[in-house]
C-alpha cells in the first residue's frame, strides 16, 4: 500500500507533500499566496488585453490552472497564470484566424488553451520534456528580446492613446506610432507615464528608502511588490472622480461580468485543430520552456528537485483547467514566481490560496475595477517586460561564439519583420544549419609526447616529441555523413605530406559516436592506406562507440590488435617512446 501511494504521488505530488504537511510552513504559503494574489489580479488583465482579449479572461485563467497546477506540480515556487510572451503569441496569432473582439475569436483563444493542455499531458506521458533542447538559448533569447519589443510596442499605443494599424512588422508599426502622435491623448499620455514612474520607483527606490528606516525584509518585499496594485487603486479611483472617460475620452475597462465563470467544453472540430496546431505547439513549447527555466532556478537555491516530464503534464492540466472555465493558454511567469518564492512559499500551497482569492475577488469585488484605465494596464505590461531586452547578449555571444550571434540576430529579426511562428521556425533552422556547418568542418591535431610523460598534445600548441615513422592525429568531433569528406581528405593529405610513416594512429577522445556513412569511410581509407603499406590504428575508443564498432563488424575487419586503449600504450606498441 505505502509503495503504491509513493508510485501515485510522483504523478500527483500533492499526495507527497499534502499528507506531511508542516504547520511551520503556512504562514509562509499564506503570505506568498496574498501577495502573488495583488500581483496577478491586475497582471491578469493586463496579459488579457495584449492578447485582444477581455480582462475577465485573464483571471478566469488564473483560477483553475492553479489550482490544478498545485495538485500536479513538482515546484514548489512556480506561479502559474497567464504570462505576457503567451499573450502576445495568443493575440498575434488568432488574428489570422478571427477578427479581435468577436465571440469567434475568443472561442478560438479558450479552444487553443484545450489544445495547447492536450499536447502538454502527450509530451508528458511521452517523457519528451528534451524536446524543448532543441529550441537554443540564442534562438530562445532572440525570440524573447524580439517578443519583448513587440509587447511594448502594443502598449505604446494604450499610453498615448492613439489608434494604430495592425501590422505583423515592428518597424512600420514603429512608422505608423510617430506618424499617429499628433492624435494624443494628453490625459491618457499623463496617466500612462505617472503610472510607468510610480511603478519604477516601487521598484528601485522605495526598498532603499524601507532599508534605511529599518523595516525588516518580510515588510519590505510585500510593500515593494504591491506596485501594480497601487496603480490599479490609484488609477481606478483618479478615473471615477473625475470622470476621465467621458470628460477626457480616457478608455477604461468597462464592466467586468461578476461571479465564477461557467464550466464547458470548448470546440475542438477537426478543422480547428488543423487550423490551431502550429499555434498550439509553438505555445506548449515556448510556454514549457518558462515553466522549467523558472522552477529550476528557484528549486536549485532550496536543494529541491524538479521532474521536467511532471512539469509538462501539471501545465498541461492547467491550460485543460483554464479551457474548460473561459480562460486562454497559461504558463509559469518568471516576475510571479520570484515574488512567490521570495515571499517565503513552501509548498504549492501558496498557489491554491492564491487561486481561492482570485475566486473571491471575481465573484465580489469586479464592479470596482469598471474605471480602470487601459493606460495603467499597459503600463504594468511595460515595465515588466522591459526586463526581457537584453540586446547586450548579441555582444558577448559574438565574442564567444559568432554561430551563436548569428541565430540569435537571424530570429531577432525575422520575429519583429514577419511575426513570432516564422521567426522561431527561422532561428530552429539557423541554429541546426550552423551547426551542421561546424561538425562538417571537424577540428584535427597531430599530437606528439609531451616530454616523459603519457600525455598527448597538439604540435602546434606545445614543444613535443613526435615518431618520424607515426602520424598521430586526433580528431575532436564525432564522425558522421556530414563530416565524412572532410575527414578523408584531411588524412589523405596528412599521410602525403609525411611520405616517411609507417603508422597512422586515429585518436578518438573527442568521437561520442561514428555513423553508417563515417565507418564505410574508415574502411575505404583503411583499404587505400594499405596499398600504401601504412597500417591504420585507433586509440581512445569510448566504450559506447566501441560497443557500435563491434557490432557492426570493424573491430574484427581492422583486426583487435590495432586498437589501443590508450595513444600512450599505441606509441610503445609501435615501438615510438
Amino acid at each position: 500500500m505505502v509503495q503504491k501511494r509513493l508510485k501515485l504521488s510522483r504523478y500527483i505530488p500533492i499526495l507527497q507533500w499534502g499528507l506531511h504537511y508542516q504547520a511551520a510552513d503556512l504562514v509562509g504559503d499564506i503570505t506568498a499566496g496574498i501577495i502573488v494574489t495583488s500581483l496577478l489580479i491586475p497582471q491578469s488583465m493586463a496579459y488579457a488585453m495584449l492578447a485582444n482579449l477581455p480582462p475577465q479572461m485573464g483571471l478566469y485563467a488564473s483560477i483553475l490552472p492553479l489550482l490544478l497546477y498545485g495538485i500536479f506540480g513538482s515546484s514548489k515556487g512556480l506561479a502559474v497564470g497567464p504570462a505576457a510572451v503567451d499573450s502576445l503569441i495568443v493575440g498575434v496569432g488568432l488574428l489570422q484566424f478571427a477578427t479581435r473582439d468577436t465571440l469567434e475569436f475568443f472561442m478560438l483563444a479558450i479552444s487553443l488553451a484545450m489544445l495547447v493542455g492536450l499536447l502538454q499531458i502527450i509530451m508528458g506521458v511521452l517523457r519528451l520534456g528534451f524536446i524543448v533542447n532543441f529550441l537554443s538559448y540564442p534562438v530562445l533569447s532572440g525570440f524573447l528580446n524580439a517578443a519583448a519589443l513587440t509587447i511594448i510596442l502594443s502598449q505604446i499605443k494604450h499610453i498615448f492613446g492613439v489608434q494604430l494599424p495592425r501590422s505583423d512588422n515592428f518597424f512600420i508599426g514603429i512608422y505608423n506610432l510617430i506618424q499617429s502622435l499628433g492624435q494624443t491623448n494628453l490625459v491618457t499620455f499623463l496617466l500612462g507615464l505617472a503610472s510607468i514612474g510610480l511603478l519604477l520607483w516601487f521598484q528601485q527606490n522605495l526598498a532603499n528608502i524601507l532599508q534605511r528606516r529599518n523595516f525588516s525584509p518580510s515588510v519590505i518585499l510585500p510593500i515593494t511588490k504591491a506596485g501594480p496594485l497601487a496603480i490599479v487603486i490609484l488609477g481606478t479611483l483618479t478615473a471615477w472622480l473625475f470622470k476621465l472617460d467621458q470628460v477626457a475620452g480616457v478608455k477604461v475597462v468597462g464592466d467586468i461580468p461578476q461571479g465564477l465563470p461557467a464550466l464547458g467544453l470548448p470546440n475542438l472540430s477537426v478543422e480547428i485543430i488543423r487550423e490551431l496546431f502550429p499555434l498550439a505547439l509553438i505555445l506548449s513549447l515556448v510556454g514549457f520552456v518558462e515553466c522549467i527555466a523558472t522552477a529550476k532556478s528557484l528549486a536549485s537555491k532550496r536543494g529541491q528537485d524538479v521532474d521536467a516530464n511532471q512539469e509538462l503534464m501539471a501545465l498541461g492540466m492547467a491550460n485543460l483547467g483554464s479551457s474548460v472555465t473561459g480562460g486562454y493558454p497559461v504558463a509559469g511567469g518568471l516576475s510571479r514566481s520570484v515574488v512567490n518564492f521570495s515571499a517565503g512559499a513552501k509548498t504549492n500551497l501558496s498557489s491554491i490560496i492564491t487561486a481561492v482569492l482570485i475566486a473571491i475577488t471575481i465573484i465580489f469585488l469586479t464592479p470596482l475595477l469598471y474605471y480602470l484605465p487601459q493606460a495603467c494596464l499597459a503600463a504594468m505590461i511595460i515595465v515588466a517586460i522591459s526586463k526581457l531586452v537584453t540586446l547586450e547578449t548579441v555582444k558577448s555571444l559574438w565574442q564567444y561564439y559568432k554561430p551563436d550571434a548569428i541565430s540569435f540576430l537571424a530570429t531577432l529579426i525575422v520575429v519583429l519583420v514577419a511575426g513570432i511562428e516564422t521567426g522561431i521556425l527561422v532561428g530552429v533552422m539557423v541554429s541546426i544549419g550552423l551547426y551542421l556547418l561546424q561538425t562538417s568542418q571537424p577540428h584535427f591535431a597531430v599530437v606528439g609526447r609531451i616530454g616523459e610523460s603519457e600525455h598527448f598534445r597538439n604540435i602546434n600548441r606545445h614543444e613535443v616529441q613526435t615518431c618520424p615513422h607515426v602520424l598521430a592525429i586526433r580528431v575532436d568531433e564525432s564522425l558522421y555523413f556530414a563530416n565524412t569528406k572532410a575527414l578523408e581528405t584531411y588524412l589523405i593529405q596528412a599521410v602525403a605530406k609525411n611520405p616517411e610513416i609507417e603508422h597512422l594512429l586515429l585518436i578518438c577522445s573527442g568521437i561520442n559516436f561514428i555513423d553508417g556513412s563515417a565507418l564505410s569511410t574508415l574502411k575505404k581509407l583503411i583499404a587505400d592506406l594499405e596499398s600504401r603499406n601504412i597500417k591504420f590504428y585507433l586509440a581512445e575508443v569510448k566504450g559506447p562507440v566501441m560497443d557500435g564498432l563491434q557490432r557492426g563488424g570493424f573491430v574484427e575487419y581492422l583486426g583487435s590488435d590495432r586498437v589501443f586503449l590508450s595513444t600512450d600504450c599505441a606509441m610503445k606498441a609501435l615501438e615510438c617512446v
